[in-house]
């Protein structure tokens, strides 16, 4: 269908339209007038993805002397493949009506894993052997030594790209992961690099949140792009810990262990160089002494990861003196390693401001500020000079420039704390140190000053007014919406106690209680023999999942639910949880029904969608708050209360609720779907801690189910199973419309939207 919001005509893919998405779509227009940010939080299963690529792109072309570039950031590769595939839907339409004038150029972007053709670099296991392997063929030495001897191994792909030159172009047009690895092996091109080489040119680019937010990555592949560029983040309810990450380094035994062999190794090759070429080591000399750490006209195949520290903080002149000569940079690193070693061998928790730990350095290793800064990019010089290619095995002596280039550069959000052992296994000693950011603000500033606009949007928002005070920036729109529905098809619960009238809980003190546990098992069993299909339980944490399940099958509580379910577990090992979840597929989908344990911040959390019969039910044992005695988060709270001016309590709350509305949120993937949310814990009927739910949940949850007990529960579950058996119209004909026709579109606005808002 295609409509008007003002001055913009909108081009969009079905023939009807949610009343939110029409309405999401007049806030985004908004924010992009007043090229300002926004945050928009929008239901799961509302269509949000394609609500955004048809009001962005079809706001380009109506504006076709101001060029703007979409940049859509996404968590994972899959998010990001069913975004592409929207967007191909999308272009189709477009170029139906349009005709040429509504080409683009769009593709996604990921690591080499994802995009290598070559059969030999792809049989690498890992990410960073990868890496290595597409170094070891494609780096410019030995690219030249394969010239001069034709028995020196080179990509074939990567040479073609190469000879292609200015001719090695991607035609208009939507392209994928797969069909970029299709194109490239047609071609005979890399299609790595020339994805790399197009993101400048097209029009939209889907990649990971880390292009952008990940100093390292993101001064490599993101520098080049235009400030009129209107930034995506989808799925961002997360995106303050994606910030603290991005800025934060753990060094351990194994990391000291390995840089000591790195700086043998490297010692080893300069004493060759030395004896068989020095002139190179001389000339990178000179070169340092002009002050030029990096030379700018690096080829990309050489380019390692950028400088860990933002742009804007990283120091624009000579490398210092005392760290020049190769051996001399070698001898500062082994103080460093050495100087950390000790502080790891401590037997207390200790926590120390960068300023006093860069003091600390100087007065025991004698290596000051200024060389600290210059680490990494020191490190980077050296180890092109001395032609190393397998990088992989240089990780251990990146972590540990990596630390000391932050630790020089930032003297606030940050600390540094040595942890002896994990607290949770106490007799296991396993030192770390870490450098710890606590301002999410930091990674995300230099995106807020550089694009137009940035778009932050999610299912799970809320509380909405908390994500400026975190990320320090003022949007023009912030907006939650609510879901419009012809019948009510969520029905969220709260159970605070079980048939015995015994409350339950996962506060510390009741977690383990024997009362607490039963009452747990008794509800799945009692769910597991009235649900039919697939049940899905989120637990707190894989340790609480191990000890509870372990109690229900001692006590036979397993074996009965066994018999009317299957039960499937997610495991910390990847493989293992994607087996366990295509096997409850399985279950479900021929009729046996199923049950998936699964833990509120693993892996199936934030990606797996359970829509349809694969998840008419979810149950949130407990409320998933952070290990609250973890040093890093309670220096965190401490940081956000003294700076921003949020209680811990209040941020706690708020983390541990989006976490428990992502977790349920993952049963309602359409507005044609139905299911169930219980939380079970007696914390959710506090008004506090509820209100910090999205509306679209909160909207469906009724005064009379804030209090049930297990009995309570299992009499609305039958009711509302039954009156989701009944046929229903889907557009809504009776009272509220939910799917609009371009008809009723164009009565709305005339009559305006107050009737139609919800």
């Amino acid at each position: 269908m295609k409509f008007e919001i003002e001055d913009v005509t909108v081009y969009f893919p079905y023939d009807n339209i949610y009343p939110e998405q029409y309405s999401y779509m007049v806030e985004l227009k908004r924010a992009l007038d007043a090229k300002g940010h926004c945050l928009l939080e929008m239901p799961t299963g509302t269509g949000k993805t394609i609500a955004l690529l048809s009001l962005i792109t079809s706001y380009v072309l109506s504006k076709p002397n101001s060029p703007l570039k979409l940049i859509y950031c996404t968590r994972t590769v899959h998010e990001m493949e069913k975004t592409l595939a929207e967007l191909r839907l999308l272009h189709d339409y477009q170029l139906q009506h349009l005709g040429p004038a509504a080409r683009i150029l769009a593709l996604g972007l990921s690591s080499r894993k994802n995009l290598c053709v070559n059969s030999r670099v792809l049989a690498a296991e890992n990410r960073d052997s990868v890496d290595a392997g597409c170094r070891k063929l494609t780096a410019s030495w030995v690219r030249a030594l394969a010239a001069e001897n034709p028995s020196v191994p080179s990509c074939e792909f990567f040479e073609q790209y190469e000879r292609a030159g200015s001719s090695a172009v991607l035609p208009p047009g939507v392209y994928t992961l797969q069909d970029l690895r299709v194109f490239g092996k047609e071609k005979g091109w890399c299609p790595y690099y020339l994805a790399r080489h197009m993101v400048q040119f097209a029009n939209v680019v889907v990649y990971s949140y880390q292009y952008l937010l990940d100093p390292k990555v993101a001064s490599i592949i993101s520098k080049e792009m235009q400030k009129e560029s209107v930034v995506v983040f989808d799925e961002a309810h997360n995106i303050d810990n994606v910030c603290i990450e991005a800025l934060s380094v753990s060094v351990r035994r194994q990391t000291i262990e390995g840089a000591r062999r790195n700086l043998t190794r490297m010692r080893q090759e300069i004493d060759k160089f030395k004896a068989t070429d020095a002139g190179r080591l001389r000339a990178e000399y000179n070169r340092l002494v002009e002050g030029l750490a990096l030379r700018g006209d690096l080829p990309a195949t050489d380019a390692w990861l950028a400088n860990p520290a933002l742009p804007d903080d990283i120091l624009k002149e000579a490398v210092p003196g005392n760290i020049r000569r190769a051996e001399h940079f070698i001898h500062v690193l082994r103080r460093l390693v050495q100087y950390l070693e000790g502080r790891l061998d401590t037997e207390n928790v200790e926590k120390e401001s960068p300023v006093s730990f860069v003091v600390s350095i100087l007065n025991h290793a004698g290596i000051d500020q200024k060389s600290l800064k210059f680490c990494y990019d020191r490190l980077h010089s050296l180890m092109m000079t001395l032609e190393i290619t397998d990088t992989d095995e240089f990780l251990h002596i990146q972590t540990i420039c990596d630390f000391a280039t932050l630790v020089g550069t930032y003297a606030r959000g940050f600390s540094i704390i040595i942890e002896p052992f994990d607290e949770r296994m106490p007799h296991i000693p396993d030192p770390v140190l870490q450098l710890c950011c606590h301002d999410a603000s930091l990674a995300i500033k230099p995106v807020f000053e550089r694009f137009q606009s940035v778009v932050i949007t999610s299912g799970t928002l809320s509380p909405i007014d908390l994500y400026p005070r975190l990320l320090n920036f003022n949007p023009v729109v912030s907006r939650s919406f609510t879901m419009s529905l012809t019948r009510d098809c969520i029905c969220p619960m709260v159970l605070t106690r079980g048939s015995d009238q015994l409350p339950v809980s996962t506060k510390f003190d009741m977690r383990s209680d024997l009362g607490v546990v039963r009452n747990y098992g008794r509800l799945l069993l009692e769910m597991s023999s009235v649900v039919p299909d697939g049940i899905v339980c989120f637990f707190v944490s894989y340790s609480y999942m191990d000890g509870i399940v372990n109690t229900w099958n001692e006590n036979g509580i397993l074996k009965e639910i066994m018999q009317h379910k299957l039960v499937f577990i997610e495991t910390q090992d990847v493989v293992e949880t994607t087996l366990a979840l295509d096997n409850y597929r399985k279950a479900c989908d021929c009729g046996r029904g199923a049950i998936f344990f699964s833990v509120a911040r693993g892996k199936v959390a934030e990606g797996i969608d359970f829509d349809r019969h694969y998840g008419r039910l979810v149950i949130m044992f407990g409320v998933p708050f952070q290990y609250t005695l973890s040093k890093i988060l309670l220096a965190r709270l401490e940081y956000l209360r003294d700076t921003f001016q949020i209680k811990e309590g209040d941020f706690l709350t708020f983390d541990a609720l989006r976490q428990a509305a992502q977790c349920v949120g993952r049963v309602i993937r359409s507005k044609a779907d139905y299911g169930m949310m219980i939380f079970a814990d007696k914390r959710y009927s506090r008004h506090d801690k509820r209100s910090k739910l999205p509306s679209w949940i909160l909207s469906h949850l009724h005064d009379a189910h804030l209090n049930l007990s297990t009995d309570m529960a299992l009499h609305i579950a039958r009711e509302f199973l039954r009156k989701m058996a009944q046929p229903y119209d889907k557009t809504g004909g009776t009272g509220r419309k939910t799917l609009l026709s371009q008809e009723d579109l164009q009565k709305m606005v005339i009559s305006g939207m107050d009737d139609m808002m919800f």
